[in-house]
């Protein structure tokens, strides 16, 4: 029967792994713990092919306990019910070990149907997920597991495992591979971190191998085309989308304009045009502000061009944009301003509208006191003259102070000389 390569070479042993070093290193929290015996209920959390299951199933070697392995996808509750049935009887009499993959897709209910079980210590759950466990997992489990992320594994880490899978191959074929300069290099970097596809493309171009005699010959340009697809790990409902986005519109307002592209690329390489365009608009606004206010006009005139012009080509006026908005001076006066009044009014603080500034375009307003006494700013010198806006409970509040650019204080030297305010 067949056994795809990605799962004939699965390491036994934790010295075999690559990648994690930050939890499996030799003085990992994690690999303390495995070798101590102790396994707590753990959540794995990270992208796929970074060695969740593989881990999972070495603990379970390394333990007495009856190993069960369901998918949350396919199993229900009468799965974890006929585990449960087992429990104290000879077929497990030292409890169970039971890796979950995808707990994200159990529901409520079934989460919780675990929770008595593991409470006592009969049943040590290793669940994982590719999803945010904090989302996904219900706060009755999370406080009862320790939460230990993956992370993408890294192409130096990856290139032992391409070379290992090679070897396997030539071994299995008893033939001899011939690889072209920068082939391992090529699979280890281009498939984003995930090792199980990078071990698919290696069984893949040996397939695909120009055989001579007992020789098989793969090529840099065949490891390129079969891993170009798989380079940027990109989800658009997924933790990375959230991730790219927040490190674009942190580059952006740090004024990185490198980084500020790097996401933007990988934005676009996604397919992600909205969330780009979203972003650009919302930086220019949050972060650019009153230090440059033409950086909105600007900003809505590339992202109108990259819609109409769609990709690859929307890529050029969303540059453009990127690139005005990491190099613009920065100011978020107005929006801290918008949320210092929000939070007042959220709060209830906001009273009634002052009698001079309600409406009085109806016949009657007048005998209600409505608008009587207000006065028209541009019948004054410099089309302004002093009177109270604000309600009466907050009309002392200070929501909007200038930023120090220089679009911002030339305004408040303006209106210094216009109002007469000792500010």
């Amino acid at each position: 029967m067949y056994q795809p390569l990605a799962d004939k070479i699965r390491p036994t042993e934790l010295d075999d792994m690559v990648g994690q070093e930050h939890i499996l290193g030799e003085r990992g929290l994690l690999r303390r713990l495995i070798d101590s015996g102790n396994i707590p209920n753990m959540i794995f959390y990270g992208p796929s092919g970074v060695g969740k299951t593989t881990l999972a199933q070495i603990i379970a070697g390394k333990t007495s306990r009856r190993l069960y392995k369901l998918n949350a996808t396919t199993a229900s509750t009468a799965d974890i019910r006929a585990i449960v049935a087992e429990l104290d009887t000879l077929l497990a009499p030292q409890g169970v070990l039971l890796y979950l993959d995808e707990i994200q897709y159990f529901n409520k209910k079934q989460q919780q149907s675990l929770l008595e079980f593991i409470e006592s210590g009969k049943i040590t759950l290793i669940a994982s997920t590719t999803e945010n466990p904090y989302f996904y997992v219900y706060n009755a489990l999370l406080s009862r597991s320790t939460i230990f992320e993956f992370r993408p594994v890294a192409p130096e880490a990856a290139a032992r495992a391409v070379r290992r899978a090679f070897t396997l191959c030539a071994r299995d074929l008893h033939a001899k591979i011939e690889l072209e300069e920068g082939v391992v290099d090529a699979v280890a970097s281009g498939c984003g971190g995930d090792v199980r596809k990078s071990i698919n493309a290696v069984e893949l171009l040996t397939a695909a191998a120009a055989r001579r005699g007992d020789t098989l010959s793969v090529t840099l340009d065949d490891a390129r085309a079969a891993t170009q697809k798989s380079a940027s790990r990109y989800d658009r409902d997924g933790d990375s989308h959230y991730d790219i986005l927040s490190a674009f519109h942190k580059s952006l307002r740090g004024s990185d304009v490198n980084a500020s592209l790097h996401y933007l690329a990988r934005l676009l390489a996604g397919g992600d045009l909205p969330s780009a365009c979203r972003r650009l608009l919302c930086v220019a606004s949050e972060d650019v502000g009153l230090a440059y206010p033409q950086a909105v006009a600007i900003v809505k005139a590339c992202v109108d061009s990259a819609m109409q012009l769609g990709l690859p080509e929307a890529q050029l006026p969303l540059a453009q944009a990127a690139v005005l908005l990491a190099t613009a001076p920065k100011s978020n006066s107005a929006s801290a301003a918008i949320a210092a009044a929000m939070a007042d009014v959220k709060s209830g603080r906001f009273g009634d509208v002052p009698d001079h500034l309600k409406d009085a375009h109806y016949a009657g307003a007048g005998k209600m006191g409505r608008g009587l006494t207000y006065r028209y700013p541009h019948d004054y010198p410099n089309h302004y003259v002093a009177q109270q806006y604000l309600p009466d409970a907050l009309k002392n509040a200070d929501y909007y102070r200038e930023g120090v650019n220089k679009a911002e204080q030339q305004a408040r030297e303006y209106w210094k000389r216009i109002k007469g305010s000792p500010s």
